[in-house]
């Protein structure tokens, strides 16, 4: 058995989690005051403090750090790759702390447990980060040929839970057609043919439908003129698309039962968003479909949203006729971490190398 620190640094928080295998032992998570993290220019600048936030609350708890045989961080915005799990090497060092693939705090995952490796001789991982690219090259045409599609989407839960489904069932991740769903902040709808994610929507820089903070695609020529009236920076247009677009933008609000409170007082502009952001996923599990040629084995629908019975009877009124729609709420990335990592300990599967030819 195996016993695996895991590492997930968010904008807020950095969440841990002590396992044996896939077996949960104890978990943590800590909160970062705005102070605190404004104190740093960057979020590179971040990676002394956090490892040291780390080492503290395990040092309370009495869980010695060389006590583990492996440190597993979430991935960042690296290079696109195939999915799987990747001992963390001096390409991805170098990618993750020259950020030039954009900055975001779970670039810090490879980069606290690579430093912790260093520290008490054991291996570093990472695993499914958002940048998994198995993009048939269809999927990539974009209608203007200087822009390609591409792929950034919740890769690691994604999987996890298409492969959790597979084992439930029985049978093999390779031999499922399956259409998964991630309902948060984002939102992503993955086409999964035969272990592949052949199709997906970018969750992250406008594309698909909208979330609690994103704007999902937009009119083009609309968009076009609102760069260019003035009005805004490109700083600020950005931030509309991803962080101020969705709820934030009609409602004021990222949180979705903020917005369910707010139609059960009888508020008709936040029913009607709502039941929009709803009609807008199922317009995209509808086009997913249509990747598959109608040979579906289940939708698979998870993330935090997920655990609202209002959005997912919305979405099953819609789309229930395609395939079986199958129930995974929440987001278990510190398990999803543990399972990969465990896999390759354990000679399931072997370990990937970043920076080769994909």
């Amino acid at each position: 058995m195996s016993r695996l620190l895991i590492i997930n640094p968010g904008s807020t928080s950095t969440k841990i989690g002590v396992y044996e295998d896939a077996l949960e032992v104890k978990s943590f998570t800590l909160r970062h005051e705005a102070e605190l993290l404004g104190a740093y220019e960057k979020v590179i600048d971040q990676l002394a403090w956090r490892t040291e936030e780390i080492k503290r609350i395990l040092r309370e708890n009495g869980m010695p750090l060389e006590a583990f045989d492996a440190y597993v961080g979430r991935g960042g915005l690296l290079r696109p790759m195939e999915s799987g799990t990747y001992r963390v090497n001096e390409a991805m060092l170098k990618d993750l702390q020259e950020s030039a693939r954009g900055e975001h705090a779970s670039n810090l995952g490879a980069l606290i447990a690579h430093a912790l490796g260093e520290e008490y001789g054991k291996e570093a991982f990472i695993a499914d980060p958002v940048v998994v690219d198995e993009l048939e090259d269809i999927a990539r045409i974009s209608g203007l040929k200087e822009l390609e599609k591409i792929s950034i989407f919740h890769a690691l839960n994604q999987k996890a839970v298409a492969k959790r489904y597979a084992k439930e069932k029985g049978e093999n991740y390779q031999n499922l057609n399956l259409i998964v769903v991630h309902l948060g902040g984002g939102i992503s709808i993955g086409v999964h043919a035969k272990g592949r994610v052949v199709d997906v929507n970018n969750a992250l820089n406008g594309e698909g439908p909208f979330s609690p903070e994103r704007s999902g695609s937009l009119p083009v020529r609309p968009l076009v003129e609102l760069c260019f009236s003035g009005k805004y920076t490109k700083g600020e247009i950005l931030k509309m698309i991803t962080g101020k677009g969705g709820f934030v933008s009609y409602l004021g609000t990222n949180d979705a039962r903020v917005v369910e409170e707010r139609m059960n007082r009888g508020d008709a502009e936040a029913k009607l968003i709502y039941e929009a952001m709803a009609y807008q996923i199922a317009k995209e599990i509808g086009g997913a479909a249509t990747v598959l040629k109608g040979k579906i084995d289940a939708i698979l629908i998870t993330g935090g949203i997920a655990y609202s019975p209002v959005m997912v009877g919305l979405l099953k009124e819609r789309v229930a006729f395609l395939a079986p729609v199958v129930i995974y709420p929440g987001e278990d990335e510190l398990l999803a971490l543990a399972e990969a990592a465990s896999r390759v300990l354990h000679g399931e599967e072997e370990a990937r190398v970043y920076g080769s030819a994909k």
